[in-house]
């Protein structure tokens, strides 16, 4: 056999057996969680909450808590977090949204917490449905809010498109989850061997609510031109927030996040006489010369 021949097998066989583990590894690598004891006691200072179980129909439990405002509610955010630990950790956001007086429900994820089932991108999907079909029976969907965090954006796009929410926000969201990956590992067949390929894309285009994307102009994980390609799926729905120098996990250390969220939950939508405007003014493409 020809040595170079030899190598070639070599390299098909590594690069076969590189494509089967990461096919069955995806799940380790895309999601850390945090398992917590079904008699785990949730405990956040200054936070009126309850904790709430919903058995979904394949027979898993999905595990959530729901948080109050002080005040009167003006409605509720359902909170879709990112793809570490439990929701134990990630309820210290909630004041973010209750000091608004908005209601917030933050839920594990299959295989997070104490939510349990195996987990699959179908499986969630139908989950966080599920979930929101349990909001509308003591709401309406003009009060309900959808705020997806990093892995969550997808999920929470996915949502906004099959329902018709008040609003959508976007924290540092993906174009999609292959994309993602392909940054890592960019001569893998990902849309053949990943199982969450989350194309937030492809379902932004069919959301009918006001899109809110936030995102840190120094994320490393996710880059902020993500962002901007993102916007301009559905451009006039979306506005694009940008935070000056945050990263992918630190955006709720800046001031003008908050201010974001502050605009974006109590703004109140108004139309524009646009005819009164320059909207249909264009430059002159044409330099004219001066007579000396």
């Amino acid at each position: 056999m020809p040595y170079w021949l030899h190598i070639l097998i070599v390299v098909f066989v590594v690069y076969i057996v590189i494509s089967i583990a990461l096919y069955y590894l995806q799940d380790y690598m895309l999601f850390k969680p945090e398992k917590l004891p079904n008699d785990f006691q949730f405990n956040y200072k200054n936070q009126d909450f309850e904790e709430h179980n919903l058995e979904t129909r394949d027979g898993a439990v999905i595990n959530g808590i729901l948080f109050k405002p002080k005040g009167e509610s003006k409605g509720i955010v359902l909170y879709l977090k990112g793809n570490s630990k439990s929701i134990k950790g990630w309820g210290k956001f909630a004041v973010d949204f209750t000091r608004h007086n908005y209601n917030v429900l933050m839920v594990d994820y299959r295989g997070f917490g104490k939510s349990t089932g195996r987990r699959s991108q179908k499986a969630i999907k139908r989950d966080l449905q599920e979930v929101y079909n349990k909001i509308k029976e003591y709401t309406t969907e003009d009060r309900i809010i959808l705020y997806g965090r990093s892995l969550g954006s997808g999920f929470a796009a996915k949502l906004a498109s099959m329902n018709n929410p008040k609003t959508l926000i976007l924290d540092a969201p993906y174009y999609s989850l292959t994309k993602v990956t392909a940054r890592y590992a960019p001569f893998m067949p990902l849309s053949v061997l990943i199982k969450y390929p989350l194309p937030t894309y492809k379902w932004l285009k069919y959301v009918q609510c006001p899109i809110h994307i936030i995102h840190g102009t120094n994320d490393k994980l996710i880059p902020y031109k993500t962002s901007v390609k993102l916007s301009q799926v559905n451009p006039k729905l979306t506005k694009l927030h940008s935070v000056i120098g945050g990263g992918h996990k630190n955006l709720n250390n800046f001031e003008s996040y908050h201010k974001m969220i502050h605009d974006i939950l109590n703004q109140k939508p108004h139309d524009i006489d646009l005819s009164t405007t320059s909207i249909h003014v264009k430059h002159s493409s044409k330099t004219t010369k001066t007579k000396a």
